[in-house]
This record gives structure tokens, sequence and C-alpha cells, in this order.
């Protein structure tokens, strides 16, 4: 079994993949919020 040694892995791939998920997630957010927004001021 080969040793670990923490912190050599490379997770430029994770980090950059994470990020995009958080950036996703916050646009799908703010248009969820304005649609609701829109629905609330001129649903009648």
């Amino acid at each position: 079994m080969s040793d670990h040694k923490h912190g050599e892995m490379d997770i430029a791939t994770q980090e950059k993949t994470f990020n995009g998920f958080i950036t996703w997630s916050k646009n799908v957010a703010i248009v969820a919020i304005l649609i609701l927004i829109f629905l609330a001021i001129f649903n009648s």
C-alpha cells in the first residue's frame, strides 16, 4: 500500500468544478427569486 501524503494531490480540476457549481447555483437562485417577484407583482 502506498503512503498517502496530505496536500500532494492536484485539486485544480475539483476546485474549478466546485466554483462552476457554486456560480451556477447562485444564478439559478437569482432567476428563481426574480420569477417569484415577477409573479407576485403581476399576478391578479
